[in-house]
């Protein structure tokens, strides 16, 4: 039996494009001699729909899309992804479903059974677990299938109090194939595919597994779909971060055969260049899928925005991307001379707007409010709020859309301005900690210096005041990051940090190194 797999970018509502590409990938798998085509995780209707699915306008959506695929399905067969009412009287009102589509008709139907309530995860708030398990006839065959969560109970201290392949093995199957929308994660590859391969060794049977690919606003999809023996042997891995279509031959005994050169890495990326591929992916399919071509950004000097602007230029183009210069009173010579180098290493549009006599007419207005009091946040954030007020002016004006640009330490602490710098319509790195924000850097001049080298080593500034540093009121990033990773990524306790070595007023820890590999 010949198996295609199928990792797309699907568009969370837009029926059209994704029954369109399921229907011409179908003709393509077909062309090639393929007897069964693999698509991801509710791909029908894209993922995540989140409160869409309460709509019953959408599901009826979702059932119509599924008749077209369907009718385009003849001489091969499918699988595909999507969500089901539940006809069951009792239970939530949907299920989260698989349709096996043999020539035209749906010839099987299986429910995802563990339904994930963490992290990005909202399923068990929509759908109703499966507790019916069946495997599926075809071509000689016998197919486990099962829907991405229903394989990863097979960690130490399991969330779930059932594994589904315990039950579906009873039933003698040969293969095992799983849809998913498994989303990126930089350390999560690795964990994915050690998953996957535990399954396979566990049940003695090789596996399929296909995932999504791309982005849905803040959430990215990687791809990487996956191919295992029975042994648990790896025998291939999808590219990670675009489209795919890759065939493999199934033999009776459980053989898989690849059809075609494995894309398996030699050397697996490292976290920062998957960081940067997931962020550009994520700004090219926000822009594509909202509709809009052209970003704007305030352009500091800084290194944040100068991350920023050199990812959305390499995303979109520079052409399409407007840095807005925006010096006030503590706005230093360097700091402007360091974002027109910026400019003009990446060619794209600028303009330089002063801030200085909108700040000073808001103070000047307020001036009988704050009676001479002395100068303090409330006139640093006047300065943050006058350029979010041009910036946004802008993008009305002109049809942008504004990127922000604060890191994810910043947020964290709270470092940042209410309706000021942390406008913004997608916040490009606020999930990139500051320091790796400074390996980012040195990664997009991995070639040669786009970033100026002064944006990267100066110390980090708002420049709201003179002389202004973030160390002012943060401790060194590099301690604060290490913090704030094992508080926000391991849940770890204020005392259970302090154990490690940090001290409580946040100074250094004694040789200790952190999770980015720094010491």
């Amino acid at each position: 039996m010949k198996i295609a797999l199928a990792q797309l970018n699907y568009h969370v509502g837009d029926f059209e494009s994704n029954t369109n590409k399921i229907i011409s990938h179908i003709n393509k798998a077909r062309q090639n001699g393929a007897d069964l085509v693999v698509f991801a995780e509710l791909c029908v209707c894209g993922y995540p729909a989140r409160d869409f699915l309460e709509f019953d306008e959408f599901i009826s959506q979702c059932e119509t899309a599924a008749k077209t695929i369907a009718a385009a399905c003849t001489d091969i067969a499918c699988i595909i992804g999507l969500p089901i009412p539940n006809h069951k009287p009792e239970g939530k009102e949907l299920n989260n479903s698989a349709y096996f589509i043999e020539n035209g008709q749906v010839k099987a139907i299986v429910n995802k059974a563990l339904l994930p309530n963490y992290d990005i995860f909202d399923e068990y708030r929509y759908f109703e677990p499966s507790t019916d398990f069946a495997c599926i006839e075809f071509k000689g065959h016998r197919i486990a299938l099962t829907i991405c969560e229903d394989l990863w109970n097979t960690i130490e201290n399991p969330l779930y109090v059932t594994r589904p392949m315990d039950i579906l093995i009873k039933q003698q199957p040969d293969v095992m194939i799983n849809i998913a929308a498994s989303p990126f994660a930089y350390n999560h590859d690795e964990e994915r595919i050690a998953i996957l391969k535990d399954n396979a060794a566990r049940y003695n049977l090789p596996l399929f597994y296909v995932n999504h690919v791309g982005a849905q606003t803040e959430i990215i999809f990687d791809g990487g779909s996956l191919v295992f023996d029975n042994t648990g042997k790896l025998i291939d891995e999808l590219p990670y971060f675009e489209e795919s279509l890759a065939y493999y031959e199934l033999e009776k005994h459980g053989t898989v055969t690849l059809l075609q050169p494995s894309t398996i890495k030699a050397k697996r990326e490292s976290d920062i260049e998957q960081i940067h591929q997931a962020i550009i992916l994520g700004i090219r399919d926000y822009f594509y899928k909202s509709g809009f071509k052209s970003a704007i950004l305030g352009l500091s000097g800084g290194i944040d925005s100068a991350v920023v602007c050199a990812l959305a230029a390499e995303a979109l183009g520079a052409e399409n991307v407007m840095a807005v210069l925006l010096p006030s009173k503590f706005s230093s010579d360097h700091s402007l001379k360091d974002a027109e180098e910026l400019v003009k290493n990446l060619g794209c549009k600028h303009e330089v707007v002063a801030i200085k006599n909108i700040t000073e007419a808001i103070e000047t207005a307020l001036h009988p409010q704050f009676n001479n009091l002395p100068f303090n946040i409330a006139e640093e954030n006047i300065q943050s709020r006058s350029r979010a007020i041009v910036l946004m002016a802008m993008c009305n004006k002109f049809g942008y859309i504004l990127l922000n640009t604060s890191n994810k330490s910043e947020a964290a602490v709270g470092y940042g301005t209410l309706y000021g710098d942390m406008c913004g319509g997608i916040s490009v790195i606020g999930d990139v900690y500051k320091t790796q924000v400074f390996d980012l850097a040195r990664h997009i001049n991995r070639n040669k210096e786009i970033i100026p080298e002064n944006s990267i080593i100066k110390p980090p500034s708002a420049e709201l005041r003179p002389d202004q540093k973030d160390t002012d009121s943060l401790p060194e990033y590099d301690i604060l990051d290490r913090i704030l990773f094992e508080y926000i990524e391991n849940r770890c306790s204020s005392d259970e940090i302090i154990k490690m070595g940090f001290d409580e007023k946040n100074s250094a820890p004694g040789n200790q190194v952190d999770k980015f590999g720094r010491t």
